[in-house]
């Protein structure tokens, strides 16, 4: 049986709009995002960003998981950059440097050198509002928009049924196979299986999960199969779908989608213009 993520009906100002609309605002947002790497203009989609997430309805106990997952990966990844230096060569040309710390040993002639400029600092911190913007929106989809409408929604959306269907059957496999991962794990621990005490080298633990990961591998191959042929025997992909739920969109949905359409144009057009490349303060470069 499919599952689907903690999705419950509260109050959210992205339940108050049509799950395509939303969608549609979503992907403006996500594309206008991408366009800059200007921190002042990053920190627009920043705000809209953290504005959504505060009236959203959704608790910090139902995404605590996927927000400490994200939030310490984007930290992590900006982190290595600055310490690094690595991706920002494509944004700036020229660093102008702040303090050098340099190792008091060598490495096979090589001494470890951190170098701390104005532009890696203001590269991460860009990374860091980019792509936490991105993430925020991304997280609160699956938790916020109807488990029941995803078909629907994809299909209202322009897409094919059997596209539409496949985008359903994707968004409900990652909280079903962890479903699955969790039981097989319990039923392993209640046969005396110790997760916790594995040891030895990679390949070796690899092996030692064997108890585990063949398990959820054949049930997901089973339950795949199941779907398969409960389509067929529907006869799914003969002629057009209808569909139990219908959506209908207004006014709030249409200045929804304009005012994502807006950010869309006005960010392209000013990419277009050079406005919203790399920028570090004026005040922060020596003379």
């Amino acid at each position: 049986m499919l599952v689907t993520w903690r999705y419950r009906k509260r109050k959210s100002i992205i339940q108050w709009f049509d799950p395509r609309a939303w969608l549609t605002f979503y992907a403006c947002f996500l594309v206008s995002t991408l366009a800059f790497w200007d921190v002042r203009f990053l920190l627009f989609f920043f705000a809209i960003a953290l504005f959504t997430l505060f009236n959203s309805g959704v608790t910090w106990r139902e995404t605590r998981r996927a927000f400490l997952f994200i939030l310490g990966f984007i930290t992590i990844y900006a982190v290595l950059t600055f310490l690094t230096g690595r991706g920002g060569s494509e944004v700036y040309s020229q660093e102008h440097l702040i303090r050098q710390f340099r190792a008091p040993f060598s490495i096979f002639g090589w001494t470890p050198t951190l170098r701390i400029t104005v532009e890696r600092a203001f590269f991460a911190l860009s990374q860091f509002v980019r792509v936490s913007s991105i993430a925020v929106m991304t997280i609160l989809i699956p938790y916020s928009l109807n488990p029941a409408q995803y078909g629907i929604t994809f299909k209202g959306l322009g897409l094919s049924d059997k596209f539409a269907y496949a985008m359903d059957l994707t968004m409900r496999f990652i909280p079903t196979f962890g479903r699955d991962f969790q039981l097989t794990v319990d039923a392993q621990r209640a046969r005396g299986y110790e997760l916790e005490k594995l040891s030895g080298g990679l390949i070796e633990q690899v092996r030692k999960l064997g108890p585990i990961l063949v398990p959820v591998t054949i049930h997901a191959i089973i339950g795949s199969e199941d779907i398969i042929d409960a389509m067929d025997l529907r006869a799914f992909g003969v002629g057009p779908r209808t569909w139990t739920d219908v959506l209908e969109r207004h006014t709030k949905d249409r200045v929804l989608i304009g005012f994502g359409v807006l950010i869309l144009i006005t960010s392209l057009a000013l990419a277009f213009m050079g406005y919203g490349k790399f920028w570090v303060p004026g005040f922060l470069i020596p003379r």
